[in-house]
């Protein structure tokens, strides 16, 4: 939904209750809108092979953002509302998220071993030829396919619940009335300018976390050889748990990369740089889920050696994308704007309220 252009006087004397109030409106909107489709369609697919569809990409976009913009211009609405809904919401997005998470895990992880142990042009691939190769994808295939039936399962209970019922009537009041607090009565670029720009301060104190010099060769693997020690419960090094830890600190900065995106469009300026940004991010959090299910899978019992070494293969394969997603963060990272103010001293898109919608989530 594109909200129609504020002219500059109405810009200059809307509040940040009226620049609130209108995004949230179009937002609520459109989850009402795609509510239908998305339980419609979690209901018609068999959840083994199905790719999610239109409308539950819609809801996610929708969810994402709504969320995004309690967590940054919290302050000017109801407390308790604002922590309530965003508790709704983070739970709706979690459940929504799994099924086309666990489909794209699969796209990923079968792709990399049919491109390891297949023949291109280049020449053939590392495992090509191997004996644990066609068992290794059968047993992904099995337990990918098992995972995503099982949160099929789930989705379509939850579709259902008085939960998400109640959740849907707390949207339904959104687009009438939201519950605003009394720093929404100040003037748009007062109230919402500080917070927007702590939003940027808070990317760019996680980004300050990130181990970017160690990040600076292409598929260097340096993050596999420098983990650290992370002593499990019987005292030995714990692998999982410390790549767990190193990935956590990335994670945590796609998250607030999303929160600056959907607060710069609240603000009229949206980004396709900050798009990039979180798109390099997101294929970071793929490949490292990735690795850990096929780490996973390799200590399936019962398994071959040859099928435990193709798994292996696969997950060092994972973790080298990884550390691509990490480069390519690095590269782009240092060319952005020094400061918040860069960024929202920006010319606004079409005034105040009025960016229109993006399609990435």
């Amino acid at each position: 939904m594109t909200e129609a252009p504020m002219t500059a006087q109405a810009a200059s004397t809307a509040t940040a209750g009226d620049i609130l109030s209108s995004h949230l409106t179009g937002l609520a909107g459109a989850f009402l809108r795609a509510l239908p489709l998305a339980v419609g369609e979690v209901g018609a697919r068999p959840g083994a092979a199905a790719v999610p569809a239109a409308g539950t990409g819609d809801l996610l976009r929708a969810v994402r953002r709504i969320g995004g913009l309690l967590h940054t211009f919290g302050a000017s609405f109801e407390p308790g509302w604002v922590q309530e809904s965003r508790t709704e919401l983070s739970w709706l997005l979690n459940l929504l998220a799994l099924e086309p998470g666990l489909v794209r895990r699969a796209a990923r992880l079968l792709g990399a071993l049919d491109g390891l142990s297949g023949s291109e042009a280049e020449g053939p691939g590392m495992l090509a030829g191997h004996a644990g190769a066609p068992k290794a994808r059968a047993l992904l295939d099995r337990q990918l396919t098992l995972a995503r039936t099982r949160a099929h399962s789930t989705v379509l209970q939850e579709l259902r619940s008085a939960r998400l019922h109640a959740l849907a009537d707390r949207m339904t009041l959104l687009v009438a009335d939201a519950p605003l607090a009394k720093p929404a009565e100040g003037r748009a670029g007062a109230v919402l300018m500080p917070q927007a720009a702590a939003a940027f301060g808070a990317l760019a104190a996680s980004t300050q976390l990130l181990p970017l010099q160690r990040a600076a060769t292409p598929y260097g693997g340096d993050g596999l050889r420098r983990l650290g020690s992370v002593p499990s419960a019987r005292g030995a090094l714990d692998a999982d748990a410390a790549l767990a830890a190193d990935d956590a600190p990335w994670h945590r900065t796609r998250v607030l990369v999303k929160r600056a995106r959907y607060a710069l469009e609240v603000c009229g300026r949206p980004s396709a740089v900050l798009d990039d940004l979180d798109q390099v991010l997101l294929r970071h959090q793929e490949a490292s889920e990735a690795a850990v299910t096929a780490a996973t899978a390799a200590r399936t019992p019962r398994i071959t050696p040859a099928t435990a070494y193709v798994l292996g293969v696969v997950h060092a394969d994972q973790r080298l994308d990884v550390e691509a997603a990490r480069y390519a963060f690095g590269r782009r990272w240092p060319e952005l704007p020094p400061g918040a103010e860069a960024w929202l001293e920006l010319p606004p898109a079409e005034g105040w309220g009025s960016a229109p919608e993006s399609r990435t989530a």
